[in-house]
């Protein structure tokens, strides 16, 4: 079967970045070029479309995202909007009475600023006495519980933090109902996951899926993979209905064991090797170095303005046998470090690995880098590490805690993209949803303008970090499939590529940028098949 698409604006991300046509056989692409070209080659019996001068782009890559649970926070209330401590109490509320079959609340988006800085139990109490209320940060570090929601997940005065988290008490010792990092990871989620189905997730999956489709997203690199989201992909994809290629990264937990650690580096590698489908890729692990800037948890060389500053999750002697492991059994490692201190330590890690395993092809990767010292980029860019950075991130919008915490000249090398791709590396873009939107275009938006998504009238952060939109767009396509290991498969238009596009109701690169927030995907094709489709007037 063969499909030709004429008459296209097409961005190939390739060396040769523009064409108007594409020869599609089986899926593939077998042609990116000229439209006479392509007719001959199409043959007559080919299916021909008329793009009519549309805009085309590679299938988006996202290259940081959290895939189930971008589904099912869109089942939760949405507390993105929430200007005010009020504001969150009558959201809350007002979804409660409005489900009262629902036996606990689930709410995500609440930011630190907003809440004064650290909540309390009672705020949710407030709003929700009787059931138990679990709201999440919207940088997904920290949890904020209600009495009720503490008592189902048990815990007391009498709890222990784990190392690399916090069950935050108040001057009683009794818990605030705040609870940080690893503590949110060991205490809470394994109680709440119990009261998902594989049902639930199922139709999370759908979910996000839907909104991949109609914003142009063919492909998702999966950050914190476990067990039960592998088994909800696996079933998606022996359904037919994975309609985005995902890439998963492993969660690897610190223990305080270096055997028990590795154990999961060995779990990872094993389902590596049984998933390897065009669809369902399992390629590495993730792990956490640090928290956020935002909650005070991420990392820093120099302490916050409070005086204080944050251990790391995984220390520099405890991460390095991890990704020395991983890099020996031939996995990727992502490792989350968004404070210099983090940052420093996942490249020492790398360094170590590479002086052990010696010379090998390996991708390993830094998420998020949000504060960097410019020779640490550099280190970083000589060893090939890969900087997997979200735009999103830095929406002017969502910045005024983040810069308050940090209070000094860091604020003015925020989330520094240049000092990559000047340094010679490989800088991949993503969203890290549920945490930030996942639609692609508005990232594009921020990531060549440095403005506001949400608010485009607020000054632009640091607006000489921006990058043009073409560039921006190939890290977000090209860049992002090559980090993890999928440039052969997505990422460009090119002969020998997955069919992989979308089609744009405007010309982007010929419009006012402010447009990006406007444009709509009429056209979201995977391995050449219509997944999405919008009837223009």
């Amino acid at each position: 079967m063969t499909d030709v698409y004429l008459g296209g604006n097409v961005f190939t991300a390739t060396s040769r970045r523009w064409a108007t046509a594409l020869v599609v056989q089986d899926g593939t692409l077998v042609y990116v070029g000229d439209d006479d070209t392509a007719r001959r080659l199409a043959g007559t019996d080919a299916t021909v479309t008329d793009l009519g001068g549309a805009t085309v782009l590679p299938g988006f890559v996202d290259g940081h995202a959290h895939v189930i649970n971008t589904g099912e926070s869109a089942q939760h209330v949405d507390l993105w909007g929430a200007s005010s401590l009020d504001d969150i109490q009558r959201a809350i509320a007002a979804f409660a009475a409005a489900h009262p079959e629902l036996p606990r609340i689930r709410a995500h988006g609440w930011r630190h600023d907003v809440v004064g800085g650290q909540p309390t139990r009672q705020m949710l109490d407030a709003a929700v006495p009787d059931r138990p209320v679990y709201a999440q940060a919207f940088d997904f570090h920290s949890v904020w519980l209600n009495s009720a929601a503490l008592a189902e997940v048990g815990i007391d005065s009498d709890t222990v933090s784990p190392p690399g988290g916090a069950v935050h008490t108040d001057a009683a010792g009794d818990p605030t109902g705040y609870i940080d990092e690893i503590a949110m990871h060991r205490l809470v989620y394994p109680v709440l996951d119990g009261f998902v189905t594989a049902d639930n997730r199922d139709r999370a999956l759908r979910e996000a899926l839907a909104g991949y489709r109609a914003s142009g997203v063919t492909a998702a690199t999966d950050m914190s993979l476990d067990g039960v989201d592998l088994a909800a992909f696996a079933r998606a994809e022996s359904a037919g209905e994975l309609t985005a290629r995902v890439s998963a990264y492993w969660f690897v937990a610190p223990t305080g064991d270096v055997e028990q650690n590795l154990a999961q580096v060995r779990e990872a590698a094993r389902h590596a090797q049984q998933h390897a489908s065009d669809r369902l890729r399992v390629v590495g692990i993730k792990v956490m170095i640090d928290g956020t800037i935002d909650g005070c948890t991420a990392a820093v060389s120099r302490p916050y303005v409070t005086g204080v500053g944050a251990d790391p999750i995984w220390s520099l002697d405890e991460l390095a046998p991890v990704v020395t492991e991983a890099d020996a059994l031939g996995i990727r490692v992502a490792m989350h470090a968004i404070g210099d201190e983090a940052v420093r330590i996942a490249v020492g890690a790398v360094e170590r690995a590479i002086a052990t395993n010696g010379p090998r092809e390996r991708r390993h990767r830094i998420e998020h880098l949000e504060i960097a010292e410019q020779a640490d980029v550099e280190r970083l860019a000589a060893l090939g590490i890969v900087a997997s950075m979200q735009p999103v991130h830095c929406d002017p919008a969502i910045q005024e805690n983040w810069r308050a915490m940090l209070g000094d000249d860091r604020v003015e090398r925020g989330y520094p993209w240049p000092y990559v791709t000047q340094a010679g590396g490989r800088l991949a873009f993503g969203t890290d949803s549920p945490t930030s939107p996942h639609p692609p275009l508005r990232n594009m938006f921020i990531a060549a303008t440095r403005r506001s998504a949400i608010d485009p009238t607020l000054p632009a952060n640091i607006p000489a970090f921006a990058l043009p939109l073409a560039d921006a767009i190939e890290h977000a396509t090209r860049d992002a499939a090559w980090a993890c290991g999928a440039e052969h498969l997505y990422g460009t238009l090119e002969a020998g590529r997955s069919a992989d596009f979308v089609v744009l109701d405007r010309d982007v690169f010929a419009r006012p940028v402010d447009e990006l927030l406007a444009t709509t995907v009429v056209r979201t094709v995977v391995g050449g098949v219509t997944v999405h489709e919008e009837q223009r007037g």
